[in-house]
């Protein structure tokens, strides 16, 4: 629990929660299911980037089942992503 703190150390707890808090954010930022056009959505996608640089962080050189983890998680995070900027472009596109 003490590497979650420490900006130093990578941590896979912390790279997950900022992804899912971003998706989570994004949410209300977007106005959901109205999909208004919000430039506060910069900060789920700035929020999601960093967790996703911070799970890619956790990477290990041989494979385990640790890495093997720490592959989905990225591929979580990609997903994450993909969905905040949906939510982010999508009224841009549309209109």
């Amino acid at each position: 629990m003490t590497s979650f703190f420490n900006l130093r150390a990578p941590s896979l707890l912390r790279g997950n929660l900022l992804a899912l808090l971003s998706l989570v954010i994004s949410f209300p930022l977007a106005k959901f299911p109205f999909d208004q056009a919000n430039p506060a959505m910069l900060l789920p996608i700035i929020g999601a980037t960093a967790g996703m640089i911070e799970t890619f962080r956790c990477i290990r050189i041989r494979w385990s089942w640790y890495h093997g983890a720490v592959l989905i998680s990225l591929y979580m995070d990609v997903l994450i992503l993909t969905m905040i900027l949906f939510l982010a472009l999508y009224p841009l596109i549309v209109k």
